[in-house]
Protein backbone atom coordinates (compact mmCIF):
# COMPACT_ATOMS: atom_id res chain seq x y z
CA UNK A 1 0.00 0.00 0.00
CA UNK A 2 2.87 2.44 0.23
CA UNK A 3 3.53 2.43 -3.35
CA UNK A 4 0.20 4.50 -3.73
CA UNK A 5 0.84 8.14 -4.46
CA UNK A 6 -2.29 10.27 -2.93
CA UNK A 7 -0.48 13.15 -5.51
CA UNK A 8 -1.75 16.60 -5.52
CA UNK A 9 -3.44 16.07 -9.01
CA UNK A 10 -5.28 13.80 -7.28
CA UNK A 11 -7.11 16.72 -5.32
CA UNK A 12 -10.31 17.31 -7.48
CA UNK A 13 -13.45 17.90 -5.87
CA UNK A 14 -15.67 14.89 -5.85
CA UNK A 15 -12.77 12.84 -7.67
CA UNK A 16 -13.21 9.06 -7.72
CA UNK A 17 -11.26 6.01 -7.83
CA UNK A 18 -9.72 3.97 -5.21
CA UNK A 19 -6.48 6.65 -5.00
CA UNK A 20 -8.97 9.89 -5.34
CA UNK A 21 -6.77 12.80 -3.33
CA UNK A 22 -4.10 14.48 -1.95
CA UNK A 23 -2.67 13.11 0.71
CA UNK A 24 0.43 15.35 2.64
CA UNK A 25 3.42 12.29 4.27
CA UNK A 26 3.09 11.76 8.11
CA UNK A 27 6.23 13.02 8.41
CA UNK A 28 5.30 16.46 6.81
CA UNK A 29 4.76 19.29 9.54
CA UNK A 30 3.80 22.34 7.85
CA UNK A 31 1.38 20.15 4.88
CA UNK A 32 0.21 22.57 2.26
CA UNK A 33 -1.06 22.42 -1.60
CA UNK A 34 -1.09 24.63 -4.46
CA UNK A 35 -2.67 25.84 -7.14
CA UNK A 36 -0.93 27.73 -10.41
CA UNK A 37 -4.25 29.16 -12.00
CA UNK A 38 -1.89 30.56 -14.97
CA UNK A 39 -3.17 34.55 -14.74
CA UNK A 40 -4.72 36.38 -11.92
CA UNK A 41 -8.23 35.87 -11.08
CA UNK A 42 -10.54 36.98 -8.15
CA UNK A 43 -10.87 34.61 -5.56
CA UNK A 44 -13.90 34.80 -3.46
CA UNK A 45 -13.88 30.95 -1.47
CA UNK A 46 -12.97 27.43 -1.56
CA UNK A 47 -14.65 24.25 -1.50
CA UNK A 48 -12.64 21.55 0.61
CA UNK A 49 -14.09 17.55 0.86
CA UNK A 50 -12.05 14.25 2.63
CA UNK A 51 -11.63 11.13 1.34
CA UNK A 52 -11.41 7.51 2.40
CA UNK A 53 -8.49 4.89 2.50
CA UNK A 54 -8.16 1.88 3.41
CA UNK A 55 -11.91 2.06 4.79
CA UNK A 56 -10.85 4.74 7.07
CA UNK A 57 -12.36 8.53 7.15
CA UNK A 58 -9.72 11.00 6.48
CA UNK A 59 -10.19 14.77 6.56
CA UNK A 60 -9.25 18.35 7.38
CA UNK A 61 -10.71 19.57 10.17
CA UNK A 62 -9.25 23.13 9.94
CA UNK A 63 -7.57 25.07 7.77
CA UNK A 64 -5.83 28.28 6.61
CA UNK A 65 -4.61 29.48 3.23
CA UNK A 66 -2.16 31.90 1.55
CA UNK A 67 -2.17 33.65 -1.62
CA UNK A 68 0.32 35.06 -4.07
CA UNK A 69 0.86 37.19 -7.44
CA UNK A 70 4.29 35.11 -8.28
CA UNK A 71 4.31 31.95 -6.12
CA UNK A 72 7.25 33.85 -4.53
CA UNK A 73 5.98 35.73 -1.86
CA UNK A 74 2.47 34.40 0.23
CA UNK A 75 0.27 36.04 1.95
CA UNK A 76 -2.25 34.33 4.52
CA UNK A 77 -5.72 35.70 4.47
CA UNK A 78 -7.07 37.75 7.46
CA UNK A 79 -10.38 38.52 8.02
CA UNK A 80 -11.52 42.12 7.59
CA UNK A 81 -10.53 44.08 10.64
CA UNK A 82 -8.47 41.52 11.96
CA UNK A 83 -4.70 40.98 12.51
CA UNK A 84 -4.24 37.12 12.95
CA UNK A 85 -4.70 34.89 10.21
CA UNK A 86 -8.07 33.42 9.37
CA UNK A 87 -8.90 29.57 10.16
CA UNK A 88 -11.52 28.17 8.49
CA UNK A 89 -13.61 25.41 9.29
CA UNK A 90 -13.41 22.16 7.26
CA UNK A 91 -14.79 18.70 6.85
CA UNK A 92 -16.26 17.06 9.26
CA UNK A 93 -16.48 13.39 7.66
CA UNK A 94 -14.96 12.20 3.70
CA UNK A 95 -17.72 12.95 1.89
CA UNK A 96 -19.59 16.14 2.73
CA UNK A 97 -18.41 19.34 0.38
CA UNK A 98 -17.95 22.32 2.77
CA UNK A 99 -17.68 25.53 1.24
CA UNK A 100 -16.15 28.31 2.70
CA UNK A 101 -16.87 32.37 0.95
CA UNK A 102 -14.25 34.91 2.03
CA UNK A 103 -15.43 37.95 3.62
CA UNK A 104 -13.04 39.96 1.02
CA UNK A 105 -12.14 37.91 -1.78
CA UNK A 106 -7.93 38.20 -3.15
CA UNK A 107 -6.43 38.70 -6.09
CA UNK A 108 -3.60 35.90 -6.87
CA UNK A 109 -2.02 33.26 -9.62
CA UNK A 110 -0.99 31.10 -6.81
CA UNK A 111 -3.03 29.51 -4.03
CA UNK A 112 -2.45 27.36 -1.18
CA UNK A 113 -4.62 25.34 1.50
CA UNK A 114 -2.48 24.94 4.82
CA UNK A 115 -3.81 22.11 6.93
CA UNK A 116 -3.92 22.51 10.59
CA UNK A 117 -6.09 20.31 12.26
CA UNK A 118 -7.21 16.86 10.40
CA UNK A 119 -8.70 13.35 11.17
CA UNK A 120 -7.20 10.14 9.93
CA UNK A 121 -4.26 12.25 8.05
CA UNK A 122 -4.18 15.36 5.75
CA UNK A 123 -6.71 14.76 2.98
CA UNK A 124 -8.13 16.68 0.83
CA UNK A 125 -9.95 17.03 -2.62
CA UNK A 126 -10.94 20.92 -3.41
CA UNK A 127 -12.53 23.64 -5.91
CA UNK A 128 -11.91 27.20 -5.52
CA UNK A 129 -14.62 29.64 -6.39
CA UNK A 130 -13.75 32.85 -8.34
CA UNK A 131 -13.53 34.64 -11.82
CA UNK A 132 -10.96 35.82 -14.17
CA UNK A 133 -10.42 39.65 -14.22
CA UNK A 134 -11.07 39.94 -17.74
CA UNK A 135 -13.04 37.79 -18.65
CA UNK A 136 -11.68 36.87 -22.06
CA UNK A 137 -10.53 33.05 -22.34
CA UNK A 138 -13.37 31.63 -24.40
CA UNK A 139 -12.37 28.83 -27.00
CA UNK A 140 -11.99 30.91 -30.29
CA UNK A 141 -13.50 28.42 -31.73
CA UNK A 142 -10.41 25.68 -33.17
CA UNK A 143 -12.22 22.70 -31.37
CA UNK A 144 -15.62 23.58 -32.38
CA UNK A 145 -14.77 24.05 -36.16
CA UNK A 146 -15.94 27.72 -35.78
CA UNK A 147 -12.66 28.13 -37.53
CA UNK A 148 -13.02 26.50 -40.86
CA UNK A 149 -10.23 23.95 -42.38
CA UNK A 150 -9.18 26.99 -44.76
CA UNK A 151 -7.95 29.10 -41.82
CA UNK A 152 -5.84 26.33 -40.55
CA UNK A 153 -2.63 25.92 -42.72
CA UNK A 154 1.59 24.62 -41.65
CA UNK A 155 5.07 24.76 -43.02
CA UNK A 156 4.43 21.44 -43.55
CA UNK A 157 2.61 18.10 -43.50
CA UNK A 158 3.45 14.56 -42.90
CA UNK A 159 2.18 11.64 -44.56
CA UNK A 160 2.26 8.34 -42.70
CA UNK A 161 4.37 5.30 -44.97
CA UNK A 162 4.13 8.36 -47.63
CA UNK A 163 0.47 7.57 -48.39
CA UNK A 164 -1.83 10.29 -49.18
CA UNK A 165 -4.73 8.49 -47.68
CA UNK A 166 -2.80 9.20 -43.94
CA UNK A 167 -2.17 12.74 -44.30
CA UNK A 168 -2.03 14.66 -41.02
CA UNK A 169 -3.61 17.96 -42.52
CA UNK A 170 -3.35 20.90 -40.38
CA UNK A 171 -7.01 21.42 -39.96
CA UNK A 172 -6.84 18.35 -38.05
CA UNK A 173 -5.38 19.99 -35.62
CA UNK A 174 -8.08 20.69 -34.00
CA UNK A 175 -8.24 19.55 -29.42
CA UNK A 176 -9.64 16.41 -28.98
CA UNK A 177 -9.65 15.32 -32.76
CA UNK A 178 -10.50 11.80 -32.92
CA UNK A 179 -9.42 9.19 -35.75
CA UNK A 180 -6.06 7.55 -37.05
CA UNK A 181 -5.05 10.69 -38.53
CA UNK A 182 -6.33 13.54 -36.05
CA UNK A 183 -3.38 15.86 -35.61
CA UNK A 184 -1.36 18.11 -37.68
CA UNK A 185 2.51 16.78 -38.27
CA UNK A 186 4.93 18.58 -40.19
CA UNK A 187 7.11 16.71 -42.62
CA UNK A 188 10.22 17.38 -41.17
CA UNK A 189 11.37 17.37 -37.29
CA UNK A 190 13.39 20.52 -37.04
CA UNK A 191 12.64 23.93 -35.95
CA UNK A 192 11.41 26.47 -38.40
CA UNK A 193 8.03 24.35 -39.12
CA UNK A 194 4.64 26.19 -37.87
CA UNK A 195 1.01 25.65 -37.76
CA UNK A 196 -0.94 29.16 -38.24
CA UNK A 197 -4.57 29.52 -37.61
CA UNK A 198 -6.18 33.17 -39.42
CA UNK A 199 -9.00 34.47 -37.04
CA UNK A 200 -10.30 36.49 -39.58
CA UNK A 201 -10.22 39.47 -37.80
CA UNK A 202 -8.69 40.89 -35.08
CA UNK A 203 -9.19 39.26 -31.49
CA UNK A 204 -7.82 39.54 -28.41
CA UNK A 205 -6.23 36.48 -27.46
CA UNK A 206 -5.18 35.89 -24.00
CA UNK A 207 -4.15 31.67 -23.78
CA UNK A 208 -3.25 27.96 -25.81
CA UNK A 209 -4.14 24.61 -25.26
CA UNK A 210 -2.26 22.09 -26.81
CA UNK A 211 -2.07 17.85 -26.97
CA UNK A 212 -0.08 15.42 -28.76
CA UNK A 213 -1.63 12.16 -30.51
CA UNK A 214 -0.22 8.91 -31.47
CA UNK A 215 0.53 7.85 -34.72
CA UNK A 216 -0.24 3.52 -34.72
CA UNK A 217 1.16 3.30 -31.13
CA UNK A 218 4.30 6.28 -31.58
CA UNK A 219 3.90 8.87 -28.65
CA UNK A 220 4.20 11.85 -30.51
CA UNK A 221 4.11 15.95 -28.84
CA UNK A 222 5.35 18.92 -29.24
CA UNK A 223 7.31 19.87 -25.75
CA UNK A 224 8.19 23.49 -25.97
CA UNK A 225 7.02 26.22 -28.26
CA UNK A 226 6.89 29.53 -29.46
CA UNK A 227 4.17 31.98 -30.53
CA UNK A 228 3.93 34.75 -33.06
CA UNK A 229 1.34 36.91 -33.96
CA UNK A 230 -0.08 39.08 -36.84
CA UNK A 231 -2.34 40.91 -38.52
CA UNK A 232 -1.26 41.02 -41.96
CA UNK A 233 0.14 37.81 -42.42
CA UNK A 234 3.37 38.97 -43.14
CA UNK A 235 5.25 41.19 -40.54
CA UNK A 236 5.17 38.78 -36.96
CA UNK A 237 6.07 39.55 -33.62
CA UNK A 238 7.40 36.88 -31.68
CA UNK A 239 5.72 36.80 -28.02
CA UNK A 240 8.55 37.99 -25.03
CA UNK A 241 8.32 37.41 -21.59
CA UNK A 242 6.70 40.35 -19.93
CA UNK A 243 9.30 40.28 -16.76
CA UNK A 244 12.72 39.46 -18.90
CA UNK A 245 11.65 40.81 -22.39
CA UNK A 246 13.06 37.74 -23.62
CA UNK A 247 11.26 35.49 -26.37
CA UNK A 248 8.94 33.34 -23.84
CA UNK A 249 9.45 29.70 -24.72
CA UNK A 250 5.99 27.73 -23.99
CA UNK A 251 6.20 24.39 -22.08
CA UNK A 252 4.31 22.01 -24.18
CA UNK A 253 2.79 18.56 -23.35
CA UNK A 254 4.56 15.50 -22.30
CA UNK A 255 2.24 12.95 -23.80
CA UNK A 256 -0.10 12.24 -26.48
CA UNK A 257 -3.56 12.85 -24.96
CA UNK A 258 -3.29 15.41 -22.03
CA UNK A 259 -3.96 18.71 -22.59
CA UNK A 260 -1.32 21.80 -21.44
CA UNK A 261 -3.00 25.14 -21.27
CA UNK A 262 -0.38 28.29 -21.51
CA UNK A 263 -2.14 31.67 -20.71
CA UNK A 264 -0.22 34.95 -21.65
CA UNK A 265 1.09 37.06 -19.09
CA UNK A 266 0.03 40.21 -21.53
CA UNK A 267 -2.90 39.10 -24.13
CA UNK A 268 -2.34 40.44 -27.44
CA UNK A 269 -4.61 41.27 -30.23
CA UNK A 270 -4.29 39.96 -33.50
CA UNK A 271 -5.38 37.82 -36.39
CA UNK A 272 -3.06 35.37 -37.70
CA UNK A 273 -1.66 33.31 -34.88
CA UNK A 274 1.30 30.87 -35.14
CA UNK A 275 2.71 28.11 -32.68
CA UNK A 276 6.25 27.33 -33.36
CA UNK A 277 7.59 23.89 -32.51
CA UNK A 278 11.04 24.07 -30.68
CA UNK A 279 11.33 20.65 -28.72
CA UNK A 280 9.40 17.21 -29.38
CA UNK A 281 9.15 13.67 -28.81
CA UNK A 282 8.82 11.64 -32.00
CA UNK A 283 7.51 14.01 -34.18
CA UNK A 284 6.07 17.50 -34.62
CA UNK A 285 2.53 16.66 -33.59
CA UNK A 286 -0.17 19.03 -32.39
CA UNK A 287 -4.14 19.56 -31.86
CA UNK A 288 -4.55 23.02 -30.57
CA UNK A 289 -7.39 25.57 -29.41
CA UNK A 290 -6.82 29.51 -28.84
CA UNK A 291 -8.39 31.08 -25.89
CA UNK A 292 -9.09 34.64 -26.05
CA UNK A 293 -12.71 37.32 -26.86
CA UNK A 294 -13.67 39.59 -30.21
CA UNK A 295 -12.66 42.46 -27.71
Amino acid sequence: MGMQRWAPELARLHNSGFVNAWRASNEDKKPWIQINLLKKMFLSGVVTQGAGRLGASEFVRTYKVSYSLDGRVFEFYKDENENHEKIFSGNTDKYTAVTNMFNSPVIAQYFRIHPVTYEGGYTLRFELIGCEMNGCSDPLGVKSHRISDQQITASSVYKTWGLSSMTWHPYYARLDNTGKSNAWTALRNKPGEWLQIDLLKVKKVSGIITQGARDFGHIQYVAAYKVAYSNDGKSWTVYHDDNSNSIKLFQGNHDNNSHKKNMFDVPFHARFVRILPEAWHNRITLRVELLGCDE
